[in-house]
This record gives C-alpha cells, sequence and structure tokens, in this order.
C-alpha cells in the first residue's frame, strides 16, 4: 500500500487532532492505552496491538497489566473504571446474536465511573483506534517499524 499519508496529507493532521481530543486528561492516558490495546486485540492487527503494548511500557505499565489485557475480565490487575472501559470498547467491537452492543447496563456502569467528558473522550478514543483499523489491516504495516519508512 503507498503511504496514506503521502497521498492524503490531511490525515496526519486528523491524527494529531484525535490524539489532542482523547488527551484532554479526563480519562487517565493508561487507560486509553488499554482500551486501545484491546481494540487492536479484537480486531486481529498484530501492528496495532505490538504498538498499544509499547506505548504502555513506555507509560511505565507492568508486563502482567498488558499481556492481561487479553484475558481482562478474570484478571486481578484492573480497576472497576478500567473494567468498564474495556467492557465498552468490546461491546463496541464485538458482534453480538441480538443486535445490540451497549446495552443501557453497560453504559450506566461506564457512567458510574466517568463523568460525561470523560465518557466522551472514552468513546472518542475507541473511535481514534477505530479509525486507524483499516490502514492496520488493509496495509499491513510491520509491527516494530515506522509507518513512514515501510509503505511503498
Amino acid at each position: 500500500m503507498s503511504d496514506p499519508v503521502e497521498l492524503v496529507p490531511e490525515l496526519k493532521e486528523l491524527g494529531g487532532w484525535l490524539y489532542r481530543a482523547t488527551g484532554n486528561r479526563s480519562v487517565p492516558r493508561t487507560t486509553i492505552g488499554l482500551v486501545q490495546l484491546r481494540a487492536g486485540q479484537l480486531v486481529g492487527s498484530t501492528y496495532l496491538v505490538v504498538m498499544h503494548a509499547g506505548l504502555l511500557r513506555k507509560a511505565g505499565e507492568s508486563e502482567e497489566r498488558i499481556t492481561a489485557v487479553a484475558t481482562w475480565q478474570d484478571a486481578p490487575y484492573f480497576t472497576a473504571a478500567e473494567r468498564a472501559a474495556l467492557a465498552l470498547v468490546e461491546a463496541v467491537l464485538t458482534p453480538n446474536p441480538s443486535g445490540e452492543r451497549v446495552s443501557d447496563e453497560l453504559y450506566a456502569e461506564a457512567a458510574r465511573h466517568y463523568e460525561p467528558k470523560a465518557l466522551a473522550t472514552l468513546t472518542l478514543a475507541i473511535g481514534q483506534v477505530n479509525f486507524f483499523v483499516p490502514l492496520a489491516l488493509i496495509g499491513k504495516p510491520v509491527p516494530g517499524v515506522a509507518p513512514s519508512e515501510q509503505w511503498t
């Protein structure tokens, strides 16, 4: 795949705006990283998983927490707020046979842990990683290599 930033230069600015929007400090950056790591796992993108795990490591997260994101439901490493955030990203990205992905109960649980601005920010963080999922799955970037160094 050709370099999407070279083809659509606005992508770089858009990515920056998304990062700034989710970095408004209403949700801990660690929580956003955990959510985005789980999103990468759910969509099956090694690139996103390696990238978000690496960012979490740089932020000082333990290997136990990073590794346990895949099995967060029964892992003892997450706060109730982090669990609500992980449940939310999982609901958004996992098809539900009954049709509804984010139940009123799940939303209420998330709202118990996050004030309205934080809940909106968390929602944007899920959207932020999902914005880049097609590039990760179609472009198949190599994990650990900067996109600017690998696009054809």
